[in-house]
């Protein structure tokens, strides 16, 4: 049982080496864009996804999951509407997503 937990967390670079490189690449690009909104914006790196907050007290806006040729995201505005679900695929415009990140980490309290 000893090693099984290391308590390590997980690094963005391990957990990117699990993509192929075209969701890669897409994935970069909506981490990056994540990550420009605020400084206040939080990263934290699960097992198979990545969720976007807003500040310490952790109010999710972005929910990222790479697939084998696309990514599921769940982008949530508030606590009390339920959360949108989207697939994105590799040829996809990525400006309503981004529209969509903004209103969200805007609008979330």
């Amino acid at each position: 049982m000893e090693g099984l937990i290391s308590g390590k967390k997980r690094t963005y670079d391990e957990f990117r080496s699990s993509m192929t490189s075209s969701v890669a690449t897409l994935f970069d690009e909506l981490r990056s864009y994540c990550l420009t909104l605020g400084q206040n914006v939080v990263e934290d790196i699960r097992m198979h996804r990545i969720v976007f907050a807003k500040s310490i007290k952790f109010r999710s806006f972005a929910d990222i999951e790479p697939q084998r040729d696309s990514i599921i995201i769940k982008i949530k505005k508030d606590r009390k509407e339920p959360e949108k679900e989207l697939q994105i695929k590799l040829n996809d415009n990525l400006d309503e997503i981004k529209k969509l990140l903004l209103d969200a980490y805007t609008s979330i309290h």
